[in-house]
């Protein structure tokens, strides 16, 4: 094996599952853990992993009890001349006997004693990483030293089935970096880049985001273990204890300054308090359905209670949350009721039951209640955004003369627009003026490759956006108020966030906060990404002819960008009011944006509106996407020799042309659903009866009615030959992008904007669908297809046009300004 060695600290679900992906990789690896029976059974058979579906595979690893350790490497004087021969847990660099690359893995209640253990056989320039439940970080420095430390977070659900044996859980997330947001270091560098044999692990300076808001997430699963029943039905059907706990949780958080990070499936941010009720509840719809999809249903904390029948370590990683809330005056009776509850289980699991939970619910609502029950939402506890929302009955159509000012609609779009059409045609104006200038932004941009499968294009293409919007809008720093988020990802391009202050902030008062901090933004979204292949430029390159612009990516949708950005600059210039602006880029939009979209819903929450800069649809802007869903068909057969014994084999690939013709009627094109079987593949060779098949699918949907249509249909499919095994693994790629009330207003918005530059603006509905659906399916409202007027996407026929551009900024410019300042609305009105 040639590279770098770890010593993993504790080999149950966390550091097994760790430990087997390093060794597979080729690393030296050491498991050290107090369980006799796990490490003679790794010794024996291997570190071994179960995949699931009869799926095992084995890893070879060191494995050693503490005491046995000690016996090879006798415990260090606390000078570093620690002996031993170096067979096992010496690793190559930090002398024999000593450890160097720690992964503390053991529970949380385990923690001093193990660290301790490790102080003393610890290299001088060795490091420990909790890749633990709960805050750890200040307990390890305090025996190693904060330089020896480094903060991690992992949300990997795995299991220990047996001794030696790791059951998978799945993908998860994996984030680490140095204690205190300390900026990445090289070995924090260098340690992901090991890991990633595991799965997707990244860098970052934000542990501590990860950790609180895991700590929110993991008071949801806690809680589950009250009962016996799936994680994901149960919070499922308590969603106001569940959102209570979490409340417990980030306010704490809020007290500390932290900034929660969005992970896997858990969307933090809209659990926050002021979150809009509808975006909680959307998370809360995406939360559970990703749960069902997870191999383990219940929690490690119901599994130790139910049938390990040990204690839990949840009691002792939420003792910092409880000292960090008695310390600021928070009251936590949710959380407390939930950890008391698994101290009694602890002494007798028979007491498990729901309920438990439905008197956490009524605890929940207690609490919440300001005065009469009819004040409290059906599904969770209010928030201050909700109880000071308009009520259904709120006019949305003030009159000019009788207002003061705008009434704000529900979700905070504005009731009309702003510019007069002598100022709407001034900003065409100022744009016509700078045409050439906005052509030659786009050939800049459209010269830099960007393929979605080239992280070093997409990196060179990003660096040159921050300067161009350096220059275009003004750079990050003090005194412009403009803040900037650069959300690395690994193995796609990373997220570019930039939040631009309001022109005139003091009169937005209409969007403000409820705790008036501030205007709530409106959201940008343009993707830098695109799907030609590196060298495509060579052959293809941006071309100005006339009007006429061609070239990989100006279409869709590098020209969206540069008309958002000269939209604004168009406002700042002639003195027009703008909103408060967050311009999310992102790079892999193209490919799902698989590593965005946790991003993109974060941001979208806390947001009124978005405006989305994809391209148009021969002019019209987009009120409805369809979802998309991305499914794999696996077939298993009986293989058996076609010739000497045709009878005894079952074919997979026979098999599958039965399943094909049935996925392919539940087609309903009225409905505007589509099941194309894009990819079909099975067998070994032409005298082989057929042992496997796999077909990819593609399922577009129109409706959430659709949606659980074909889900149901794609989990009710059964063999036509008994002898072979049919499976559909996969998931919804992006949700429904429905036409809601909210989005047929800002279409109207948008189509007055449209009228005194003589547009006479359409809507459509598309097939394709855009990051415009996980912002709608959070609850907010969102107006796609602003970007370029052309045609071509994906294809080398792809082209706009310069006069396009202007126009396209210039109504963009019109729907910003509506979201702008308290003046009466402008010469167009209000929207009806």
């Amino acid at each position: 094996m040639s590279g770098a060695a770890y010593t993993v600290v504790g080999g149950g679900a966390i550091g097994g599952t760790l430990a087997h992906a390093l060794a597979r990789a080729g690393h030296p690896v050491t498991v050290v853990d107090t369980d006799a029976e796990h490490v003679a059974a790794i010794r024996e058979h291997g570190l071994t992993v179960d995949h699931g579906g009869g799926r095992f595979a084995a890893a070879r690893v060191s494995a050693v009890t503490p005491e046995e350790f000690d016996a090879l490497h006798p415990a260090d004087d606390g000078n570093g001349t620690g002996g031993g021969n170096g067979n096992a847990g010496g690793n190559g660099n930090g002398g024999a006997g000593r450890l160097s690359r720690v992964l503390l893995a053991v529970k949380a209640q385990a923690t001093e004693p193990a660290v301790r253990w490790i102080a003393r056989r610890l290299a001088p320039d060795g490091y420990v990483v909790s890749v633990q439940n709960g805050f750890n970080e200040a307990l390890v420095a305090e025996h190693v030293g904060p330089e020896r430390t480094v903060a991690a977070f992992v949300n990997i659900f795995a299991d220990v089935t047996g001794p030696g044996v790791i059951r998978d859980g799945g993908p998860g997330a994996f984030v680490v970096g140095e204690p205190g947001g300390a900026p990445v270091s090289e070995r924090v560098r260098r340690l992901v880049a090991d890991l990633q044999a595991w799965g997707p692990a990244r860098a970052s300076d934000n542990v501590e985001g990860h950790l609180w808001a895991k700590a929110g997430f993991g008071a949801m699963l806690a809680a589950t273990a009250l009962a016996d029943d799936a994680m994901a039905d149960l919070v499922d059907r308590h969603r106001t204890a569940m959102y209570a706990l979490v409340g417990e949780v980030f306010a704490v958080a809020g007290e500390l300054g932290v900034r929660l990070e969005p992970f896997d499936a858990f969307e933090a941010l809209a659990f926050q308090e002021g979150a809009p009720e509808a975006v909680r509840r959307a998370a809360t719809d995406r939360l559970t359905a990703w749960l069902r999809t997870q191999p383990k249903d219940r929690s490690g904390i119901w599994r130790d209670i139910a049938v390990r029948r040990r204690p839990v370590e949840v009691t002792t990683h939420y003792a910092s949350v409880f000292e960090e809330a008695e310390r600021a005056g928070i009251p936590t009776p949710v959380l407390r009721a939930v950890i008391g509850g698994l101290r009694e289980l602890e002494q007798d699991p028979a007491g498990m039951s729901e309920s438990r939970l439905d008197e956490l619910d009524r605890l929940a609502a207690d609490l919440a209640a300001p005065g009469a029950p009819a004040d409290r939402p059906r599904d969770g506890v209010p928030t201050p955004r909700e109880e000071s929302a308009p009520s259904s009955g709120a006019t949305l159509d003030p009159s000019p003369e009788t207002s003061s000012g705008p009434c704000p609609s529900p979700g905070g779009l504005p009731p009309g627009v702003r510019l007069s059409g002598e100022e709407a045609r001034s900003v065409r104006a100022w744009l016509e003026r700078h045409r050439e200038e906005m052509a030659g932004d786009l050939a800049e941009y459209t010269a830099r490759g960007s393929s979605s499968d080239d992280p070093a294009a997409l990196e060179d293409c990003l660096a040159w956006l921050r300067g161009w919007l350096d220059e275009a809008l003004g750079a990050p720093g003090g005194t412009t108020g403009i803040t900037e988020e650069l959300l690395e990802r690994q193995g796609a391009g990373d997220v570019l966030v930039r939040r631009y202050p309001a022109s005139n902030p003091a009169a937005d008062g209409d969007a403000r906060d409820p705790d008036g901090t501030g205007p709530r933004p409106v959201l940008l979204l343009a993707h830098y990404d695109t799907v030609w292949p590196t060298g495509t430029l060579e052959e293809w390159p941006f071309r100005r002819e006339g009007d006429r612009i061609s070239g990989p990516g100006v279409f869709d949708m590098k020209a969206g960008l540069v008309q958002a950005v000269w939209a604004l600059r168009a406002l700042d210039a002639l003195g027009l009011p703008r909103p408060a602006c967050t311009l999310l880029l992102n790079g892999d939009e193209e490919t799902g944006s698989l590593a965005s979209s946790d991003a993109i819903v974060a941001e979208a929450s806390g947001s009124r509106a978005a405006l989305v800069f994809e391209a148009a649809a021969d002019g019209a802007v987009k009120t409805a996407r369809k979802g998309v869903g991305l499914f794999r068909l696996t077939v298993r057969g009986v293989e058996a020799h076609a010739g000497l014994d045709p009878t005894a084999g079952a074919s997979a690939v026979q098999e599958a042309a039965h399943q094909v013709l049935r996925l392919g009627a539940l087609s309903d094109p009225a409905a505007g659903t589509t099941v194309n079987v894009g990819v079909l593949h099975g067998g070994t060779r032409s005298n082989v009866t057929a042992g496997q098949a796999v077909a990819d699918l593609d399922v577009r949907v129109a409706s959430t009615a659709e949606r659980k249509r074909i889900e149901a249909a794609l989990s009710a499919l059964s063999p036509v030959d008994p002898r072979t095994q049919v499976a559909v693994t996969g998931d919804w790629n992006r949700p429904v992008f429905e036409r809601t009330p909210e989005v047929g207003r800002l279409y109207e918005l948008a189509r007055a904007c449209a009228e005194p530059l003589g547009l006479d603006l359409r809507e459509t509905s598309v097939g394709g669908a855009s990051d415009g659906n996980f912002v709608l399916a959070a609850g907010v409202p969102v107006l796609d297809g602003l970007g370029a007027v052309g045609a071509g996407a994906h294809a080398r026929s792809e082209h706009t046009s310069a006069s396009g551009m202007t126009e396209r900024a210039a109504l963009a410019a019109g729907v910003l300004a509506a979201f702008a300042d308290g003046r009466p609305p402008g010469a167009a009105g209000t929207i009806r």
